[in-house]
């Protein structure tokens, strides 16, 4: 797989899942500490025109480099909660289609130390250029579920003792109201189309960010950093806002 950008091979380096570099100039000041790294790593580095570095991001801001990293490990929603060193926080993707919305949602959710994101393996976002550009480089760094079934998904969270959270613009309870210290899964839904029924059937609660402006809704990865960011909060002091 490809990434590109600083931030994305800079990140990729440091996970050791880089295996080669790519740059239009060598002697560039901004890239001068991530090709120390990869030189040191052994990893090989090479000159090209930066024409071919547009064709290699596929036309992606490349910013002059371009690394090739390995895939991924894929998890399964069970591994996440077995893997959490605490009490489970787990981001979940129901449909999300945009890649600079996946990614921004990964920046975030590595940013509060959650535990990883599930997402659906088909019809949604992959964790391709795009997304790892906008994560700046957090995907490196994030657990990722793949899944095929995001409301089985959600089944599989709750039989492992985690209570799950479902984002709904039309739901009565406010999203402070939930204890977030407790194993929880936060769901967010696909532009436009939100949560879909299945899944929004098999939240615990459905809560809903008050707008109290002129427009309706939040970007995505804009709700789900508002509710995890809660969950921190609440983490971090102790107890829940009532």
């Amino acid at each position: 797989m490809m990434v590109y950008g600083v931030n994305s091979a800079r990140e990729a380096l440091a996970a050791s899942t880089a295996s080669g570099v790519w740059v239009s100039d060598r002697r560039s000041p901004r890239l001068r500490e991530l090709l120390e790294k990869a030189a040191a790593e052994g990893i090989p580095i090479r000159e090209v025109d930066r024409s071919e570095l547009d064709r290699m991001a596929a036309g992606g801001v490349h910013q002059g480099v371009v690394a090739a990293v390995v895939r991924p490990t894929e998890y399964s929603p069970a591994d996440l909660v077995h893997s959490a060193k605490a009490a489970p926080l787990i981001m979940v993707l129901d449909g999300v289609e945009d890649p600079q919305n996946f990614g921004a949602v990964v920046r975030t959710a590595e940013a509060a130390s959650a535990d990883g994101v599930v997402y659906q393996r088909r019809r949604a976002a992959p964790p391709g250029g795009a997304a790892v550009r906008a994560s700046a480089g957090a995907m490196a760094h994030m657990r990722l579920a793949p899944v095929v079934n995001i409301a089985r998904a959600v089944a599989e969270l709750k039989d492992e003792g985690v209570w799950v959270v479902g984002l709904d613009a039309d739901a009565g309870q406010v999203y402070h109201e939930v204890d977030y210290r407790q194993p929880s899964a936060i769901v967010v839904g696909g532009e436009g189309a939100g949560l879909r029924r299945l899944v929004r059937e098999r939240c615990d609660w459905l809560v809903s960010i008050p707008m109290l402006g002129r427009i309706s809704s939040l970007n995505v990865s804009v709700a789900a950093a508002v509710v995890l960011y809660e969950a921190v909060r609440q983490r971090d002091v102790g107890s829940p806002r009532g």
